[in-house]
């Protein structure tokens, strides 16, 4: 029954958008940290961003989001030599200040949306990278499907068609909505993804919709 109720408060939460709000705990650990006054000025410039930039057009809203995103600083997610593959909420990585792709992509998704930008042209995209071993994690703005998409991504600070961007390689996207296999020049295919034994996205929307962290 309780995960009924869950779910059911998730997808109300979903259709109506995403709202950046610290809670009491938020702030209890701000205000407990050695490094209160340099989040607390990073929160201020977050909040200013997102005022001086409500207005503009679609490119440089892009750009900024992506650009002042890109300033925090990266981290990998590795603890006594194991990989924790942790994906942090959007207030976790503006409050740390540092964070995997993955977290740099997911507080990109979420200030978009709470921006305006419909979730059904924002999508997470997993895909590898000439020169890296590893998986990485981009956000892409789809405006036809049927067409390229403009990439979002920690290593770049130029949101431009992935077709320019030839030293990433598509795996899959996904938002709240679907998921896709897809090419540099298009979306190809609606497909189901396997999570594995814990699926992170569902988790982190539960986490951003249910719980407030």
């Amino acid at each position: 029954m309780n995960r009924i109720i869950i779910l059911i408060t998730l997808f109300v939460v979903s259709i109506y958008g995403y709202d950046f709000k610290l809670n009491d705990k938020d702030i209890e650990k701000i205000n407990n940290s050695p490094k209160k006054s340099f989040i607390v000025n990073r929160l201020k410039i977050y909040e200013k961003l997102k005022t001086d930039v409500k207005d503009y057009d679609l490119i440089r809203k892009l750009s900024h989001v992506n650009t002042f995103i890109n300033k925090i600083l990266p981290k990998h997610d590795i603890k006594a030599g194991i990989a924790m593959d942790y994906w942090a909420t959007p207030k976790e990585f503006l409050i740390e200040g540092h964070g995997d792709c993955e977290d740099y992509a997911i507080a990109k998704y979420f200030t978009l949306l709470e921006l305006g930008i419909p979730k059904e042209k924002l999508y997470l995209a997993v895909v590898k990278v000439k020169t890296q071993r590893d998986n990485h994690m981009v956000l892409l703005y789809v405006e036809d499907k049927n067409k390229s998409p403009l990439v979002l991504d920690n290593l770049s600070f130029r949101v431009i068609p992935f077709t320019k961007r030839p030293t990433l390689i598509p795996k899959f996207a996904f938002n709240e909505i679907d998921s896709y296999l897809f090419t540099a020049e298009k979306f190809t295919k609606r497909v189901k993804i396997n999570w594995g034994k814990t699926n992170k996205w569902e988790e982190l929307l539960e986490k951003v919709y249910t719980l407030n962290e």
